[in-house]
């Protein structure tokens, strides 16, 4: 039985539509090359901090949502969305004991996972990027995690 109500979601919701607003804004091109990727940070600390407000099926709609929002392929963010998100579920009790620095570690380690999926995906669909700057969102995301857990920790207790 689901112990969530409709009311108690709404701070899931606003996160991921903020989240998904960031990663949709434009940006000059020097910017856009260091950008986070915000929505797929606010799933992990969903995934992590709080395993039953989120699944695999909102990690879907998300990356399908982003995909829209950027023009990609159609399911290319919703597949490595979930794959990191079950990662981040699948880890989520040894992911809570860490500390902060380890946190960022793992965070970027996944966001790691997620930059190779995409890379994967382009390959194999003909669009291949082989640059150096492809990895600098998973420094940026990881280097942002703490400010993510202190900025969305609030939520814990309304989720």
């Amino acid at each position: 039985m689901n112990t969530m109500g409709r009311a108690a979601r709404w701070p899931i919701y606003v996160c991921s539509l903020t989240a998904l607003l960031l990663s949709a804004v434009p940006l000059p091109h020097w910017l856009d090359l260091v950008r986070p990727d915000f929505l797929l940070l606010v799933l992990i600390w969903f995934a992590v901090m709080l395993p039953r407000s989120g699944g695999l099926l909102f990690a879907w709609l998300c990356g399908l949502a982003l995909d829209s929002f950027r023009g990609q392929i159609l399911g290319e963010n919703a597949l490595a969305f979930v794959a990191v998100a079950y990662l981040a579920h699948r880890f989520h009790l040894r992911m809570r004991m860490f500390p902060l620095t380890h946190q960022s570690l793992v965070v970027f380690l996944l966001l790691a996972v997620y930059q190779f999926l995409l890379f994967w995906i382009d390959g194999v669909t003909g669009h291949p990027l082989n640059d150096w700057t492809r990895s600098l969102p998973a420094i940026t995301g990881a280097l942002l995690w703490p400010a993510v857990t202190g900025l969305l920790g609030r939520f814990a207790s309304r989720a």
